[in-house]
């Protein structure tokens, strides 16, 4: 019986010499080269990456993947504050940036000129200071030389170092490893759904902003998901309103652009005295992503594919500043106009893993 598979005598309608189905198939009946195609002559080795991701990763009890079609709308911000609220609550957490060419993490957890260390058990994360539970990080931008290195890589090399991050990170044990993935559909997305694909994933929280413009990109994103069988935990909008203290808004005569905040605010409060208080207490809300169909809403996307709507979180300065100093949000600036709804939307995605848990244990074997 000869091995060799000759693609010129197979029959037609041949399913392919890859296929689970080669040489088993109906249309192999008589083919001379069923015998090699069935023996599995043709397919590709087996790739081992799998079966090592899953057991180094065995002692991370929930992967969340932050994935968004479009770049800029947030997914960075999304992911360390998300890892900072958890490490914060008391769980163990593990960071993994595989934005490869855009690393923005060790920026925005407050880790810059920091670097990894090897041991016997491989690569160590970098640790976090928290006042909580355990968060280490691990990203090329520990590897930089310089913060503005240029990365030039093409697919492979990029995916090695996915690889790489995966099977050779000693993570430990982890209440939640959040991967920050960069934009698209394409290399390092198709490589994290393959290398995890027999790990414990739990899920992806999917990012937007709300203008058609990014969320015609966040479709194919879910679209992604579905194919790749990636459970979507939930979408989050992001930059939904611009949301200030009152008191920090700036007038300008809209004929001269002439400063007149002193000006107005002194008009107003003589006006009305009470207004000195409303200044102190109040936020100004804005649309900046202005969305003039509600029926093409992130939360109407949300349903349109049947995953959950977690909430929004308004464009504040305030959380654009913590990120740039690599702080909490909810640990150093819960006066922040921000603050409410992102602890909104991450008490949404624990309540929501939790009924996840809950109904696994449940569908076990006993």
């Amino acid at each position: 019986m000869s091995s060799q598979i000759d693609a010129a005598e197979a029959n037609d309608g041949c399913v392919g010499p890859a296929s689970e189905r080669a040489g088993t198939a109906e249309a192999c009946e008589g083919c001379p080269n069923a015998a090699a195609c069935a023996s599995g002559a043709g397919r590709a080795p087996e790739d081992p990456t799998p079966g090592l991701v899953r057991d180094r990763l065995a002692g991370v009890k929930h992967v969340l993947l932050v994935l968004s079609g479009k770049g800029g709308v947030g997914k960075s911000t999304m992911s360390c504050q998300l890892a900072l609220a958890l490490a914060s609550r008391g769980y163990d957490v593990g960071l993994l940036d595989i934005d490869i060419c855009g690393p923005s993490v060790p920026r925005m957890m407050g880790l810059r000129g920091r670097g990894v260390h090897q041991s016997s058990s491989g690569w160590s994360p970098v640790y976090v200071d928290s006042p909580g539970g355990e968060l280490g990080v691990m990203s090329v931008g520990f590897m930089l030389p310089e913060d503005d290195n240029a990365i030039i890589w093409r697919g492979p090399r990029k995916n090695g170092l996915i690889k790489q991050f995966l099977t050779e990170v000693d993570w430990g044990d982890l209440d939640f490893l959040v991967v920050d993935t960069p934009p698209g559909t394409s290399d390092e997305h198709i490589s994290i759904a393959q290398y995890l694909k027999l790990a414990d994933v739990a899920g992806a929280l999917v990012v937007t902003t709300p203008q058609e413009v990014a969320m015609q990109d966040v479709r194919k994103e879910l679209n992604f998901c579905a194919k790749t069988r990636i459970p979507v935990l939930g979408v989050v909008g992001n930059m939904c309103r611009l949301r200030v203290p009152l008191s920090s808004l700036e007038f300008v005569d809209r004929r001269t652009g002439r400063d007149a905040t002193a000006e107005i605010r002194r008009l107003l409060r003589e006006a009305d005295p009470i207004l000195k208080e409303v200044f102190d207490d109040v936020d100004a809300s804005v649309d900046v992503f202005a969305c003039d169909d509600a029926a093409a809403s992130p939360a109407a996307m949300a349903a349109a594919f049947g995953v959950p709507y977690l909430g929004d979180v308004p464009l504040d300065p305030v959380l654009q500043r913590a990120c740039d100093a690599g702080q909490s949000l909810v640990d150093d600036f819960q006066h922040a106009s921000s603050f409410a709804p992102f602890s909104a939307v991450l008490g949404a995605l624990l309540t929501h893993l939790a009924a996840n848990d809950a109904l696994a244990k449940s569908a076990a074997p006993s």
